[in-house]
């Protein structure tokens, strides 16, 4: 009789839990992932093949390490639209490098540094100019996206590369090397935003900047150190580019700008900055890919894709009104 009326307020609980929508606003990823497995799973086999499931990590990659660059953003109440442009201005500097004989790693530090740039130029005129991020962005987005079409002169650069070549296809069972790579950041950003002094730095900028300026924290030192977070990740995310297509192509492609924050919202992360996650928006870009990759399989045309990925983005955000 102890035990169950014990147990009888623990199960109240739960099922108060499982009523409240805070709790699912929370756990809104993680689910929306599984419910995705689920049904693609019984509609096409294959969904959950092997291959299919290393094509999906491989895939989730880049946005994985852009979603995690943007979070960093978003934590300060910030967004950077130029991530996309900031990629592809890395992807053009790596093969411009390239085809001068840099060799492979002098490449990958260039484009490293290209993309950072960008970073650091969009923290300090949004820090020291005090100009709103969405307008610095919104510009070194254009300005990123015509330097890259100045420098490569519209022109894609193959390059063949035996290492580049084993990052994109080799790998450990499932997992290939460029989703080695995005776990590693996701990682290194779990720990950097939620175990460290800059960490605490970031969320109580975004939470409260007065506040924060009052206890001493520098805001516009944490608000130039995100976005170059977010420009180095850009640049990651431009190696890993180049290495599966093969080439650094000089076309912006929007869609990881706008993945790169759905996979955010998709995440929890709050919009209004304070509240941050780095576990959240990584399953938020394995929801997005997943979307596509089982519309995909079904046949689905590419036109109701981003129909469908726009709906899911809005019905998570509907439910972030209702966190705790």
């Amino acid at each position: 009789m102890a035990n169950t009326a014990i147990a009888a307020p623990n199960h109240e609980a739960w099922t108060a839990r499982l009523k409240d929508v805070g709790f699912w606003a929370e756990w809104a990823a993680l689910v929306g992932l599984i419910v995705l497995v689920i049904v693609f799973q019984a509609l096409n086999p294959t969904f959950l093949s092997a291959g299919n499931i290393a094509s999906m990590l491989v895939a989730a990659a880049i946005l994985i390490i852009l979603s995690v660059g943007q979070t960093f953003v978003i934590a300060t109440a910030g967004i950077d639209l130029s991530i996309a442009s900031a990629m592809t201005l890395g992807a053009v500097a790596f093969g411009q490098a390239y085809a001068m004989g840099w060799g492979l790693s002098l490449s990958c530090l260039a484009a490293i540094v290209a993309s950072g740039l960008v970073g650091v130029i969009n923290g300090v005129i949004i820090a020291r100019g005090k100009i709103t991020d969405f307008i610095v962005t919104l510009g070194t987005l254009s300005a990123a996206s015509g330097l890259a079409l100045i420098l490569s002169e519209g022109k894609p650069v193959t390059i063949i590369d035996a290492a580049l070549l084993g990052l994109s296809t080799g790998g450990i069972g499932i997992f290939g090397w460029s989703f080695v790579i995005a776990a590693v950041v996701a990682v290194l950003g779990h720990v950097l935003l939620f175990h460290t002094r800059f960490g605490t730095h970031v969320l109580a900028t975004g939470g409260a900047a007065e506040s924060a300026t009052a206890m001493g924290i520098s805001t516009q030192r944490v608000k130039i150190a995100v976005y170059t977070i977010s420009g180095v990740l850009a640049g990651l995310g431009a190696i890993l580019l180049v290495a599966r297509i093969g080439a650094a192509e000089p076309a912006a492609n929007t869609s990881f700008l706008l993945n790169s924050v759905a996979a955010v919202v998709l995440g929890g992360v709050s919009l209004f900055g304070g509240r941050g996650s780095i576990i959240g928006p990584v399953i938020g870009a394995l929801l997005l890919i997943a979307l596509v990759n089982g519309l995909t399989l079904l046949g689905v045309s590419q036109f109701y894709q981003p129909l469908a990925v726009g709906i899911v983005v809005v019905l998570a955000a509907l439910l972030t009104r209702f966190q705790r």
